[in-house]
Order: structure tokens, then C-alpha cells, then sequence
């Protein structure tokens, strides 16, 4: 299999991570959202929630990597001809 075949199912994989990510960020913010309202500790639960943000940015940070070594597989691409 060529490089950039795997290259392109790493991409996929990390996009449904990143996928999975956001909605459990979302989620996290909906429950500190109700329990601020019920008035219950919301500590641990923030906690929880920046540990979700953290992973979620280095999840981004892997995919630009893997677009970076994508489009370094695939090297520059061809400059237009000159407008007449």
C-alpha cells in the first residue's frame, strides 16, 4: 500500500477522533451547564472537560501533521501557464 494511502486512512481515522471529540466536549458543557444551574459542584466536571479540550487540540495538531505529510508525498503542485 502505498504511503499516502495510509496517510489518507490516518486522516480518516483522526477525523472521526476529532469527530468523537467535539461531541463529548459539547456533552461535557451541557452537564456543567445543568449542574450550575442545580447548583452542584462543578469541579471535577471542568476538570474533565479541559482534559477533553487538551486532547481534543492535540488531536487537531495530528491531523496537520498528517495533511502536512500528505501533501509532502504528493510534493508541490504544478504552477499554472502563463496567461497570454
Amino acid at each position: 500500500m502505498p504511503n499516502d494511502w495510509k496517510e489518507r486512512e490516518n486522516l480518516a481515522k483522526i477525523d472521526a477522533d476529532i469527530a468523537e471529540a467535539e461531541r463529548r466536549v459539547a456533552q461535557q458543557i451541557n452537564l456543567i451547564r445543568r449542574m450550575t444551574l442545580k447548583r452542584q459542584e462543578t469541579g471535577e466536571a471542568t476538570k474533565l472537560l479541559w482534559n477533553y479540550m487538551q486532547a481534543l487540540e492535540q488531536w487537531r495538531r495530528h491531523r496537520q501533521l498528517i495533511l502536512d505529510e500528505i501533501a509532502r508525498q504528493e510534493g508541490p503542485e504544478p504552477e499554472a501557464p502563463p496567461v497570454p
